[in-house]
């Protein structure tokens, strides 16, 4: 009697289980109506040439997106312009969480990448990875469409970064940047 009880107990278990993990489900993925969840309009991922974002107080437009593949990890770079002629870029890399960089172009700097860390305005950053990977571009990059890019990251600090890239057989570009908290940006609708 008591084998009897004990499997009909660990069946209700196993019945709770299951209908709990099917109402999570559902919920993760949208209305259980046959029609597949709709993800949320935009995105930083999703972001085109012609999209607008407000990054803490600034606005931006989106003048290009350059599409990064290196083995079984991509990531996207948004090139931003606002009105106040500096060159700056969004990075977007979606791990198992999202990171967002926003990077402003650094084109007096004299460093070079390379060594285990690098001064740059007061600051010391240490090496975090280099690669190369290719990419895709749309809008104005001033690069060809298609092509191979070099990089050296550097990191100091929790949320100050450094990054040297070369796309192409180009020289070096240096950028620092910052790590964004999500709720630091904002995707706006395009102007009409």
């Amino acid at each position: 009697m008591d084998a009897l009880v004990t499997s009909l107990v660990a069946a209700v278990a196993v019945l709770a289980v299951v209908v709990v993990v099917g109402r999570a489900r559902r919920r993760a993925t949208g209305p259980s109506n046959g029609q597949p969840a709709e993800p949320p309009r935009g995105g930083p991922l999703r972001l085109t040439p012609g999209d607008r974002v407000r990054i803490r107080e600034r606005e931006y437009a989106v003048s290009a997106t350059i599409r990064l593949v290196e083995g079984d990890w991509s990531w996207v770079q948004h090139l931003l312009d606002d009105d106040s002629g500096a060159r700056h870029r969004l990075s977007v890399e979606d791990g198992p969480e999202l990171e967002l960089v926003f990077w402003t172009a650094q084109p007096g700097a004299t460093v070079t990448p390379g060594a285990p860390t690098i001064e740059l305005g007061g600051r010391r950053y240490t090496w975090a990875e280099t690669g190369q990977a290719r990419y895709t571009a749309t809008g104005e990059t001033e690069l060809p469409s298609t092509g191979t890019m070099r990089y050296h990251d550097y990191q100091s600090g929790g949320a100050a970064r450094l990054s040297f890239e070369a796309y192409g057989e180009e020289g070096w570009r240096v950028a620092r940047g910052d790590l964004l908290d999500p709720a630091d940006l904002t995707i706006r609708p395009p102007r009409a």
